[in-house]
């Protein structure tokens, strides 16, 4: 959050009584969110070639030459390079982009590696054949069933053929008279026929259903859920959907958090946290356990903010409906001020880390969790702002944490990495997002077009939509057109 708008704000330089952050003894040292790459070892990739003459002289040495190399590069890539630290625990570096001899590429495929393929495909086609085989001749006999027990009907009808084949509807007139309607048996056969074979087509996929569960009240508290507290005295931190075991022990295990005012929240604030999901799970070591949304209190100075418990209520609505490992933390909404992003940070590895010990791998040991912020490109752009953020706060967020940052449109974050100084140097613990699809909603567009009396159906979760109306929140607020029209809207 842009500590500009804190009420009681004091520039970083004019500050000498700024709150101190945690201690860096008790955050775990978990590696960067980014990999060390072949340029961070100093190694002389872009070294000349040797001169033809001298590959002719050494011809005859060139096997072992080259076997001598590759020992030796490995040997090196066993620990560490110089300066960095050593990533892996002691195991050989496997994310090299650069091959450092022709003869460690790797073939694009083997003949086991074939095979498996079509041994995987030829499975995939069998057993696709046989839930057909399945399902056609749970049809059949479906069909032959009701077969038999029509012609035990007509076993059993003492002869009397004609009640049996054809059915006399009575329906009354006006008239007090009344009408045979005769219905053909035959035709119901077919009917029941395809309404039993769609049956069990039906049951046999996976079509989605929706259960009596599923439609609940605003205030019905789904199962498992745990609302937060309205209170600081009666606050407890939020676990019901925080993964308890590490399930793969080669990664690192990750929580994510994001700090905002969310007034209200949008499926922007809800695609971010699964774009980072991808980028995470595509790109980094880490396994995501958990994340968090951090609604600011309500004395950040921003026009347009509703009521804390109401935009926390409403992270909850859109969390219990739509995810199913998103949390919301109301912990910084029930400060009685303005709460830094460092000390934020710092609050959820205490409740983590500190107090719970971390997450237990599959072996039983507990392991310390890596806290991430995740913010969009405009709040860390508001990082390069003279003055506003303090020093000691971006190496502590950027260096002891780890900044995952969205893209949006217009925002050239990676330029801005490149000319930033101190995130320059922890760059190796930021993680850029790039969208895929632009996804540009913004909750102080929401707001205007909630006070112009437009819809904002698929714009945010129905049940958000539902709370705004039920309250009647954004209906008579007023925001100067700079903040509305600007290109850094929340």
């Amino acid at each position: 959050m842009d500590p500009t708008q804190d009420p009681n704000f004091i520039p970083p330089l004019s500050n000498p009584n700024i709150t101190p952050t945690a201690s860096s003894s008790v955050i775990p040292n978990n590696p960067t969110v980014q990999p060390y790459v072949l340029a961070d070892s100093c190694f002389s990739i872009d070294a000349p070639s040797p001169h033809p003459a001298t590959m002719q002289n050494n011809n005859n040495n060139n096997t072992s030459t080259t076997t001598n190399n590759i020992n030796n590069n490995r040997s090196r890539n066993s620990s560490s390079p110089i300066g960095l630290p050593n990533i892996n625990g002691g195991e050989k570096i496997k994310h090299h982009k650069i091959p450092r001899a022709a003869t460690q590429l790797q073939p694009a495929s083997s003949s086991s590696d074939s095979e498996d393929n079509n041994n995987n495909l030829q499975s995939n086609n069998n057993n696709i054949k046989n839930q057909e085989k399945f399902i056609e001749g749970k049809v059949s006999e479906a069909l032959q069933d009701n077969k038999l027990s029509n012609g035990n009907g007509n076993a059993n009808g003492n002869g009397n053929g004609n009640q049996l084949n054809t059915e006399v509807a009575v329906v009354d007139n006006d008239d007090g008279e009344k009408e045979n309607s005769n219905v053909s048996n035959s035709e119901k056969m077919k009917k029941s026929e395809s309404t039993e074979s769609e049956a069990l087509f039906i049951n046999h996929t996976t079509v989605p259903r929706v259960h009596s569960f599923q439609i609940a009240d605003l205030e019905e508290l789904p199962h498992g859920i745990i609302r937060q507290s309205r209170k600081l005295e009666s606050y407890k931190f939020p676990t019901h959907r925080l993964a308890t075991t590490l399930q793969d022990s080669s990664k690192y295990p990750l929580v994510i958090v994001a700090c905002g005012s969310f007034s209200p929240i949008t499926y922007l604030h809800l695609r971010m946290f699964e774009m980072a999901l991808d980028s995470i799970r595509e790109s980094t070591r880490f396994e995501v356990i958990g994340g968090y949304y951090s609604p600011v209190s309500d004395n950040y100075r921003k026009q347009g903010l509703a009521p804390s418990h109401h935009r926390v209520r409403m992270c909850e609505l859109a969390c219990e409906r739509t995810s199913s490992w998103l949390m919301v933390d109301a912990w910084e909404s029930l400060q009685p001020r303005y709460t830094r992003t460092a000390l934020v940070l710092d609050h959820f590895n205490e409740e983590i880390n500190i107090k719970r010990g971390g997450i237990k791998d599959v072996d039983g040991n507990y392991r310390g969790v890596k806290i991430m912020l995740l913010a969009g490109g405009d709040l860390i752009e508001s990082m390069g702002e003279p003055n506003v953020w303090a020093d000691q706060d971006l190496h502590h967020i950027l260096g002891r944490y780890g900044c995952l940052i969205v893209e949006r449109t217009g925002s050239d974050v990676r330029s801005f990495l490149l000319s930033h100084d101190i995130m320059y140097e922890h760059r190796k613990n930021i993680l850029v997002i790039t969208q895929l699809i632009y996804n540009d909603i913004s909750s102080t567009k929401v707001r205007l077009f909630i006070r112009r009396g437009m819809s904002v159906q698929y714009l945010l979760p129905n049940s958000v939509i539902r709370y705004i109306q039920e309250h009647g929140l954004y209906l008579y607020d007023k925001e100067p057109v700079k903040q509305v029209m600007g290109d850094k809207a929340d």
